[in-house]
């Protein structure tokens, strides 16, 4: 009898295995795999080649991961012509610093096309490839090259320089394919492999932890002007989206654009930086969610170009030191400057002087965490945002807006806000005794400075006094914002009293 119940059960199993099977193919078979996302075309993909991976974190054996991801990594390599090269950073006084930072090229200023070499991920067995806007921005010719040696020619599908991600599509069939993950599951500490092709190395893959999640670097809004088309009248709002996961796993040039990936074998992240001062690898990597990556990918698929949806408003991420400026009890959360006229937040209700707590119901304490979340939405999107008021949780239900809609009367303040974001500065009003110490009119004390942001990059450190900014004296905040919106060609002047009491004067880039 026992026999007969076990033979039983395993025959109901194996039934409802096979329904679920055949439901899963009647999902998809009247729908044009043209039409599908790329998790719906994952899914397909993988129901008919199911993983027999297994986690193995415990033992400390990643083989199978290891075997599994590879074959679906792809050696990038791209060809430049000389003024090609140029625009991709010949002249350019800060070239080195980004070369140190994104693993690029030094392309030699000759009639010799360069050459550039990336990595890049596999994700349809058809040829979409998930890879880094700076490997591929501005290539001549762009090259795959598989594990099993073929080379195959690739074409752009779409590049965003606010997100450095670009898709890019090769001609073939029945491709290795690796298994998008889920990065909003990932766990600091949780063991991660990259799988790239770093250096002068062939397939490489390197195991460590995630060090950090929701990482803000700076990078990506040092370089997102192109200096041959910007307009001083009419300067960018900045777009980019940092939200990195930052890893221990040893990424070196090369690994751009290449995998990281848990110890399923799951994507998790494109790897795209790392920090370092002399180029190569010196403890921390960076890596782009994959679950932004896949909105992304998608919105070129379908559109050619990525759809993102606005809030409309402009935000400081508080702590201690900026709560005393501010006058508020708050130190955690977002503290809304500003918000754009006819933008979301401003129909909602949203004001000045919000502090945003949640998005949708999950805590959004970081500026990373929501312009993450926010990015991985379109125009015509709904979210709820919460916000503390007057000592109350009020929550406030908003439809997103595309780029035209976040400009108009604001976008000044937009941008103001955007720069002092960019800055990693915090400013006190100096004291009366302070001014006269120094003999000085007009000045603001720098309070805290960001790792990774422009003043720590510079190297303005805690206690300097700002005199003045684009030759306006500054006094507050306010005069502080007022005086960034007067920055031209994409500089910013800054004048002041170093803590040493030194004076000093200079100007540098910054993205506005």
């Amino acid at each position: 009898m026992k026999n007969m119940k076990s033979i039983g059960l395993t025959l109901l199993t194996a039934f409802v295995g096979g329904a679920v099977a055949i439901g899963a193919y009647k999902l998809f078979e009247d729908k044009s795999i043209g039409n599908l996302s790329l998790d719906e075309r994952q899914k397909v993909y993988f129901a008919n080649n199911p993983s027999k991976l297994v986690s193995s974190t415990g033992s400390l054996d990643f083989t199978a991961a290891a075997a599994a991801v590879s074959p679906g990594v792809v050696h990038v390599r791209t060809t430049y012509n000389r003024s090609a090269s140029s625009r991709q950073g010949g002249g350019d006084p800060f070239g080195d610093m980004f070369e140190d930072f994104f693993g690029r090229r030094m392309r030699p200023q000759s009639n010799t096309p360069s050459m550039g070499k990336g990595s890049g991920v596999i994700v349809t067995d058809d040829g979409y490839i998930m890879t880094n806007n700076h490997v591929v921005d501005n290539a001549d010719k762009i090259e795959v090259i598989l594990t099993d040696k073929r080379v195959l020619q690739a074409k752009v599908i779409g590049k965003d320089k606010n997100t450095d991600l670009a898709l890019i599509k090769v001609e073939a069939s029945n491709l290795p394919v690796v298994k998008l993950g889920n990065s909003d599951d990932v766990k600091v500490g949780e063991w991660v492999l990259a799988v790239g092709y770093p250096l002068t190395l062939e397939s490489t893959v390197t195991a460590g932890i995630v060090s950090a999640k929701a990482r803000q670097i700076g990078i990506l809004a040092q370089d997102n002007v192109d200096p041959n088309n910007y307009d001083p009248q009419n300067p960018p709002v900045n777009s980019s989206i940092e939200s990195f996961i930052q890893t221990d796993a040893v990424i070196n040039r090369g690994n751009s654009g290449g995998a990281l990936v848990n110890t399923n074998g799951e994507l998790i992240g494109i790897n795209s930086a790392i920090a370092s001062q002399s180029g190569v690898y010196e403890g921390y990597g960076f890596a782009i969610p994959v679950n932004l990556a896949k909105k992304v990918m998608d919105d070129f698929i379908k559109f050619g170009e990525v759809k993102r949806g606005f809030i409309g408003v402009t935000f400081q991420e508080l702590n201690s030191d900026l709560a005393k400026q501010l006058n508020v009890k708050e130190i955690t959360g977002l503290y809304v400057s500003s918000t754009v006229e006819g933008g979301a937040a401003a129909t909602a209700g949203i004001k000045k002087g919000d502090i945003i707590k949640k998005l949708n119901g999950e805590n959004a304490l970081t500026s990373a965490e929501l312009q993450e979340r926010i990015g991985r939405m379109r125009p015509g999107d709904k979210v709820s945002l919460t916000v503390l008021r007057d000592g109350s949780l009020k929550t406030f239900e908003l439809t997103l807006k595309g780029a035209e809609a976040s400009k108009g009367s604001s976008e000044n303040s937009v941008a103001a806000a955007e720069v002092l974001n960019n800055l990693g500065a915090t400013f006190a009003p100096l004291k009366d005794a302070q001014k006269k110490k120094y003999g000085i009119s007009s000045g603001v004390e720098v309070t805290s400075v960001a790792a990774g942001k422009l003043f720590d990059i510079y190297e303005v450190p805690k206690g300097t006094i700002i005199t003045s900014i684009n030759g306006r004296g500054v006094n507050n905040v306010d005069q502080v914002n007022a005086a960034l919106s007067a920055s031209k060609g994409n500089m910013i002047s800054i004048q002041g009293i170093s803590p040493d009491g030194g004076q000093f004067r200079f100007t540098f880039p910054i993205k506005q």
